[in-house]
């Protein structure tokens, strides 16, 4: 070859930079997958597995990574001779080609063959046969690619000096799979690894040749009829017989000395599965001299045992003798390794003369050598014809063809090289590191069949280079076509010409497109040069208007029609492209032409006046600071992305239809610079029309470019009168509006603007362009109306009616789009701001637009009582001043939607839109707004969101029996205790307001549901008001159930009471809890059993306590004012007596000082002389702290206290002060107090003399200076 020495080292001597001689000495395998691999030398080996990681510009690339290294020889003295990796299928049905796991098998020195994972836990190791390993090779399943291509098993094959090992691939297959979930097992258990029984295995004693280095296993063969007759008469003589089917035969190549290459043919069944001694050793457990000759494989070695043990070794099967059939003898030539061919037609051998021979497998010859390559590294590569459209019409059923190439990798000169096989020229050579290894493992995923392989796409590459210095691993990959002969087949050189082409795209020199002869690649080189981004359009232009004329001078019939007609189409484009683009240019023009035209669209004023206030708080509610990215929208339109959004389809233009295409940079580039003021407009609609593209499409291109640049747009104030000017262009072109139409019917050509306006979200940009259209169409219509009728007659026109009634809705859309606009006050959630368009309201159906408002007012913060006024201020016409923004944009959209947002309808959304907000996040937010909502609201509320927090509350409290801590409360209920508190206050609140509902059923009527007139065609799903409206009315009994339950687990929650809840209830009352309100229940009724009450009594006695207590403690509320009157309504309901409840609550009171609230609740009481006495008691001891344990011990004190009577003296000395929780009260109070005591008791009481006593003993304290 001509550039031979360009591969050579000038300088004649090796760089000694990159030598790595290190690893020339190292074992490595590479999984076809390119997931692991494993670099061995000696007896330590490490694992590098493939990962993603991200580099430096942000791209994501695969590396291998060290996960495993270590020791793996077990015996004193051994080294790695061979590894391979192999990858085992996955047996899920969801897997696709990918492997389970990749198993690592070692061969070693001692005869050892053993079996890793990935993280290098042993899985099984055996002993085959006495010697090294010299070689492990492995075959899988192909998948056939035609019917005449014999499948071939699975299999493992290990190379000894003089003996073969094969290993059947599925019982190998079986056997991984079952010792990996055995040591998953031991491992996850911590219990020791049993050793699985071995492997069966086929031994072959390989004779006749003196040295053998590598081998191949070909798979089973089967010879034809001639070839066995010709065996048989050469073997036999000319009397031999011959048999009448060919038999099946295992065939097997090594290579070495003496001969060079030796044929082997094993007969199918002529040698059985080989089983070592230690089966039996694992089988039979119950002998002990099996387990102690057997000990040394199943890990139960003693100390005294171990030195012994180590010196026995597994007997070892003899080998079955398979003499050589035939060979190459070469007595000089000594083979190194022999690689073969995917196909296991061919394989390739070294020798040590620097040779690569390429054998015939079947015929057993040798049919190519190159010479040259001394210590040469062998792969091959097998590549698929990709099909076209063009094969897959003419011939389906056909079988793709395939190719072989094999790659020689050759170290003395560090080049690699690819050879087309048989015959085939050499169709690439590259200049790599002369220290590099050529990985290929000649073998596919293990465990893989005919049924399993159906539908995958089995991913392994199958060569790849190692480069030392850098650390790189490259994949070898070769298209088909080069396959073909580089000199008669036209495809190569077409293909050559495009990839020149591509090349040469950068430099601008295209006229190799010229070159090509076949149509199919000179349109793929000219798509290829269209949609090149630094191609300009006048090359563009000119490369498709040589290549147009160099087809048109071709014969008519040799000429393809589909390239003719891409090329004048796309001819079009580009001159269209070309003058739109010189169109862009500002000119003075336009001005002049502006100002004659923008008379007839003055009336178009009073309606920006109208709606001039919405659009300016929309316009500021738009402006603020946001995040934006910059998009290729900000330059021009690229010319490769007008060719991909336009078409020629049957001599009209159009424009491409996707659902992912987005019309907004074409239309930008068409009519930006009009809408602008920068380009004249009725050139550019006459260029536009001239193209031919159809009005219709136009006009789509004009309103997505409108819809879509709202800013932009806001920010022209001419704007408005340009799109005026655009769309009466428009509509007078030719096939725009239908020439029938009278203004009667609606006009499709409107109804495009009314559509695309409604489904808009730009709210501002919809509303101006529909008001410029309806001007536009009304002086149609007009015009119309002149010419067919009297001009004092007025035209009626159904057109104009859908125009104001898409008018009223935009207005509508846009007042409510500035109000959801509002930004959320800093910390509160809420997410993006809702967009919204006519379409999205009419198919949300009659609560879209209170559900919209609802979600604003929960994420502004909106009080209840702030929303009432606003709501109950709307209708008045001396509307004041709004404190905020919110109120006033809120105030507006009430007043456009005086039906949709009633006060019922707007506080029945506002409740549910809390209530899913709480549901949300129970720990941050609230219940509030409960007692505002229909009844019907409240029902589906505890239905759908309350009752199931409910229910794990009073389940967690009875199973704990009191009120339960933070982490129960998070664990059962989902919240933690101070929030647990709170929703059972809410709880509380909405049956409350349940019952005060229900109760006033009668009186008040149910809301009408009805929308504004213009909003009637709203379909979509129930609002929450139709749904509330549609239940069934509620069981106040079973309401009043659930909220004394509510009540008590409120109460044990507030006063950390000990209580069952569920307890207190008896059977009836149990099964009734936690049920659909509306539904009839058996509820307790009549007197409960005695047992029962007693219960209840002690916890109501408890809670008055603890009420009583916690008055105390906190902070004087208007909540604690309400626990008293909750608790004896509560008793009463539960038929405690309420009596003995306000006595020991009265007692309490006075307990803590708390005279006047105590006298409050003393007048209820019934039972005075019981209170009487029990307050005589706490009078004594106030008394008796003041006397005999304050440190107000006067001399006074002494005397007064030795003259009172004996009997009082000996009572008060028996009082115990220190259950007074407030003993120092003013003797005032202790007065007041005495003289009630007295007031209560009765003259004839036992005790009324001992209270006298006591009046004359606080007055006389009382009088003391």
């Amino acid at each position: 070859d001509s550039d031979w020495g360009s591969w050579e080292n000038p300088d004649g001597k090796e760089d000694g930079a990159q030598s790595a001689p290190w690893l020339q000495d190292c074992v490595m395998s590479l999984s076809p997958c390119s997931d692991l691999l494993v670099i061995a030398r000696d007896h330590k080996a490490t694992f590098l597995s493939a990962k993603w990681r991200t580099d430096e510009s942000g791209q994501e690339e695969m590396t291998l990574s060290v996960t495993w290294s270590g020791t793996l020889s077990a015996e004193e003295g051994e080294c790695i001779c061979s590894v391979i990796c192999i990858p085992l299928a996955s047996q899920k049905r969801s897997s696709t080609g990918r492997p389970d796991w990749t198993c690592v098998v070692v061969g070693f020195s001692s005869g050892y063959v053993r079996f890793y994972t990935e993280s290098g836990v042993l899985l099984l190791a055996q002993l085959l046969h006495e010697g090294p390993v010299l070689q492990l090779k492995c075959r899988t399943y192909e998948i056939p690619r035609h019917s005449g291509v014999t499948e071939q098993h699975e299999e493992l094959s290990i190379l000894y000096p003089a003996a073969l090992v094969t290993i059947d691939g599925f019982s190998l297959f079986q056997s991984l799979r079952a010792c990996r979930n055995q040591v998953a097992r031991a491992a996850a258990a911590g219990s020791d690894v049993i050793q699985p029984p071995p492997l069966a295995y086929k031994k072959w004693g390989l004779q006749d040749m003196d040295t053998i280095t590598d081998h191949s296993s070909i798979g089973i063969t089967t010879l034809s009829v001639f070839n066995q007759m010709k065996n048989a008469s050469m073997l036999g003589g000319f009397h031999a017989s011959v048999k009448g089917s060919p038999p099946a035969m295992s065939q097997y190549i090594t290579v070495g000395g003496g001969p060079y290459t030796g044929f082997y043919y094993a007969i199918e069944g002529s040698s059985q599965p080989l089983l070592s001694h230690v089966a039996l050793a694992v089988a039979s457990k119950l002998t002990s001299a099996l387990f102690s000759a057997a000990s040394g494989w199943l890990g139960w070695k003693s100390k005294n045992e171990e030195e012994s043990v180590q010196k026995q070794k597994p007997k070892v099967e003899p080998a079955t003798a398979l003499p050589v059939r035939f060979g190459l003898p070469d007595s000089r030539r000594h083979g190194e390794s022999i690689c073969l061919s995917p196909c296991n037609t061919m394989a390739g051998v070294t020798d040590d003369f620097g040779r690569v021979t390429l054998l015939d497998v079947a015929r057993g010859i040798a049919i190519r050598m190159w010479k040259g390559y001394r210590d040469a590294q062998l792969g091959w590569v097998q590549v698929s014809e990709a099909r076209g459209e063009r094969d897959l019409a003419t011939s389906p059923s056909m079988p793709r063809r395939h190719a072989q190439f094999l790659v020689i990798y050759a170290p003395r000169r560090g080049i690699l090289e690819v050879w087309g096989t048989q015959h085939g020229p050499r169709i690439g050579a590259f200049t790599v590191g002369k220290q590099c290894r050529l990985l290929y493992a000649g073998h596919r995923l293990m465990g893989v069949n005919s049924v399993t392989s159906q539908g995958w796409q089995i991913h392994t590459q199958q060569v790849c280079l190692f480069d030392p210095v850098n650390g790189a691993l490259r994949a070898v990959t070769i298209p088909f076509h080069l396959a073909l002969s580089d000199k008669k087949s036209e495809r190569a050189k077409d293909m050559h010409l495009l990839r020149r082409l591509t090349t040469l795209l950068r430099s601008r020199e295209v006229d190799v497109l010229l070159d090509i002869k076949h149509p199919a690649i000179k349109k793929q080189a000219l798509e290829s040069l269209l949609s090149n981004k630094n191609a300009p359009v006048f090359c563009l232009t000119n490369v498709t208007r040589a290549l147009l004329a160099s087809l048109k001078e071709q014969d008519a019939e040799a000429v393809d029609e589909s390239l003719l007609q891409f090329c004048s189409s796309q001819l079009k484009l580009l001159q269209l492209y070309t003058d739109v683009q010189l169109l862009h240019i500002p000119d003075t023009s336009p001005t002049e032409l502006l100002l004659s035209i923008q008379p007839s669209f003055s009336a178009i004023e009073e309606d920006l006046a109208r709606v001039g206030p919405v659009l300016q708080r929309y316009t500021e509610m738009n402006s603020r600071p946001c995040v934006s990215f910059a998009q290729d929208s900000s330059g021009p339109l690229p010319v490769r992305t007008f060719l991909s959004q336009l078409e020629w389809v049957n001599g009209e233009l159009r424009v491409i239809k996707q659902p992912d295409t987005d019309w907004t940079q074409l239309g930008s580039f068409l009519f930006w610079g009009c809408l602008s003021g920068q380009s004249p407009l009725q050139r550019v609609c006459e260029t536009l029309q001239e193209s031919g593209i159809s009005p219709q499409q136009l006009l789509s291109l004009l309103l997505s470019v409108w819809l879509n640049k709202e800013k932009d747009v806001l920010k022209y104030p001419d704007a408005v009168s340009h799109l005026g000017t655009l769309l009466s262009t428009l509509s007078s072109m030719k096939g725009a509006v239908d020439e029938s139409w009278d203004g009667q019917c609606v006009s499709p050509w409107w109804q495009q603007v009314r559509t695309a306006c409604v489904q808009s979200e730009s709210s501002a940009a919809a509303l101006l362009a529909a008001l410029v259209a309806h001007r536009v169409a009304k002086n149609a219509i007009t015009r119309l109306g002149e010419s067919k009728f009297q001009e004092d007659w007025e035209c009626v026109s159904l057109e104009l009616e859908q125009w104001v009634v898409c008018i009223k809705q935009l207005e509508d859309v846009l007042a409510l789009q500035t109000l959801l606009c509002l930004p959320s006050p800093q910390g509160s959630t809420g997410g993006a701001v809702t967009r919204c368009s006519v379409k999205t309201l009419l198919e949300s159906g009659r609560g879209g637009v209170a559900d919209c408002v609802s979600k604003l007012i929960f994420r502004q913060g909106v009080s209840p009582d702030l929303l009432r006024d606003i709501l109950q201020r709307r209708g008045e016409n001396d509307i004041c001043v709004c404190i905020c923004v919110v109120l006033e944009l809120l105030e507006c959209v009430c007043q456009r939607f005086p039906n949709s947002l009633s006060p019922d309808v707007l506080f029945a959304h506002c409740s549910w839109e809390n209530v899913v907000q709480w549901n949300k996040d129970p720990e941050v937010k609230t219940i509030n707004n409960l007692k505002a909502v229909l009844k019907s609201v409240s029902a589906m509320m505890w239905q759908t969101f309350i009752v199931k927090r409910f229910s794990a509350t009073a389940f967690l409290m009875e199973k704990v029996g009191k009120a339960p801590k933070d982490r129960l409360c998070r664990r059962d209920v989902g919240m933690g205790d101070a929030a647990v508190r709170s929703f059972l206050g809410s709880s509380v609140q909405l049956l409350q307001a349940l019952m005060e509902a229900d109760s006033a059923v009668e009186q008040v009527s149910a809301p009408d549901m009805c929308v504004e007139e213009v909003w009637g065609g709203a379909e979509g799903p129930v609002s929450i008001v139709e749904l509330a409206l549609d239940q069934r009315s509620v069981h106040y009994p079973l309401v009043q159930h659930h909220c004394v339950l509510a009540s008590l687990l409120q109460a044990a929650m507030t006063f950390s009471l000990r209580l069952k809840p569920l307890s207190l209830f008896d059977s009836k009352g149990k099964n009734a809890f936690f049920r659909d309100l509306s539904s009839i229940q058996l509820l307790p009724s009549g007197d409960m059993d005695h047992n029962l009450v007693a219960v209840r009594q002690e916890v109501s006695h408890s809670a008055t306590l603890s009420i009583g207590g916690r008055t105390n403690s906190v902070k004087h509320s208007s909540t604690e004012d309400m626990w008293p009157s909750v608790c004896m309504e509560l008793s009463s309901i539960l038929q405690v007596n309420t009596d003995i409840l306000r006595r020991h609550l009265v007692c309490e009171l006075y307990n803590q000082g708390l005279d006047l609230r105590a006298e409050e609740v003393m007048m209820e009481v019934q039972d005075k002389d019981v209170l009487g006495s029990q307050l005589l008691v706490l009078t004594g001891q106030r008394l008796a702290f003041y006397l005999l344990h304050s440190q107000s011990q006067t001399k006074p004190n002494m005397e007064l206290l030795a003259r009172l009577p004996p009997t009082l003296c000996t009572w008060l000395k028996a009082m115990d002060p220190s259950e007074l929780r407030c003993p120092s009260v003013p003797l005032s109070q202790s007065s007041r107090l005495i003289n009630k005591v007295i007031e209560m008791l009765p003259e004839n009481h036992g005790q009324y003399s001992l209270a006298l006593h006591l009046l004359e003993a606080v007055d006389s304290l009382h009088e003391e200076p």
